[in-house]
C-alpha cells in the first residue's frame, strides 16, 4: 500500500492561506446582507397565510 503514512487532511490544511482583510469584510457584509433579505421575506410571507386566513374564514 502506497502512501499509507500521509493523512490527506492534513495536506489539505497546509494548502489554506488567509484571504485579505478587504475581500474577507467584503465577502463578511455580502452575507449579512443576504441574511437581512431572507428575514425579512421570511417575516413577511409567514404573515400573509395569517392574514388570509383570518380574511377568508366565515364568522359564525
Amino acid at each position: 500500500m502506497t502512501g499509507k503514512g500521509k493523512n490527506p487532511f492534513k495536506e489539505m490544511e497546509r494548502s489554506l492561506l488567509e484571504v485579505p482583510p478587504g475581500l474577507k469584510k467584503k465577502v463578511m457584509k455580502n452575507i449579512a446582507m443576504a441574511k437581512l433579505v431572507m428575514d425579512m421575506a421570511s417575516l413577511f410571507s409567514t404573515n400573509y397565510s395569517s392574514a388570509l386566513e383570518n380574511l377568508f374564514k366565515t364568522r359564525k
